[in-house]
């Protein structure tokens, strides 16, 4: 059964999607086009009450939320592609541990310094100079955070890729190459050569260049 990954081009969605490709697991998309409001339409509502991507159908199996979607396949196919979510209790302990702080603390500044420095006509929004520069700081220190896991670990969730290292790609993506804000990661070594390698991966290439970003 063919996976249906709705909305490709969202930060969120495409998560999910390198999830999939690391997983080896076959799926198709279903474009949504939040600008002309089809996150809205009462259909798409009837598989995402809250109106936002992504949504996945798999068969008759319906979920939604982004790192969900992710725990899911990773856990549903342990068997397959690259183990992401760790092979003991520990290590899948740190690798949740990490994802909580991607959802709480580095998601929350870098969502609205994306919103902001990016999305705004798209969003119909007038920029907030002050959001700006206190989402920028909030991003600082956790970045800070960042840089001292990443002195002592590879990766954030320990010597392995994980989910951790792919729920950062979308958003991580927007601070280098598109928001002219790449300095917050290249002032820190240990952050900088972590992007560099996450972002390096074959299945992070593959999506960005089938579904760019809608800016």
């Amino acid at each position: 059964m063919v996976v249906k990954v709705y909305g490709p081009h969202c930060a969120s969605t495409k998560r999910v999607l390198v999830c999939l490709l690391e997983k080896e697991v076959e799926f198709e998309v279903v474009p949504v086009d939040l600008t002309k409001g089809e996150h809205k339409d009462p259909e798409f509502l009837k598989l995402q009450p809250f109106g936002v991507v992504p949504v996945i159908q798999d068969g008759d199996y319906t979920l939604y939320e982004s790192r969900a979607i992710m725990r899911f396949y990773a856990d549903k196919y342990r068997s397959q592609g690259i183990e992401l979510l760790g092979r003991t209790a520990e290590e899948r302990g740190v690798v949740e541990q990490w994802l909580e702080v991607e959802a709480h603390n580095f998601h929350p500044p870098a969502y609205d310094l994306a919103v902001h420095v990016l999305f705004a006509p798209l969003f119909g929004i007038t920029p907030d100079p002050k959001l700006i520069e206190e989402s920028e700081a909030k991003l600082l220190k956790v970045l800070d955070v960042y840089e001292e896991r990443l002195s002592k670990s590879k990766y954030l969730g320990g010597d392995f890729f994980s989910l951790a290292d792919i729920s950062h790609l979308p958003f991580l993506d927007y601070i280098v190459n598109k928001m002219n804000k790449g300095y917050l990661i290249k002032e820190r070594k240990h952050v900088s050569g972590w992007w560099d390698d996450i972002s390096s991966r074959p299945s992070w290439k593959k999506i960005i260049q089938l579904y760019p970003p809608p800016v």
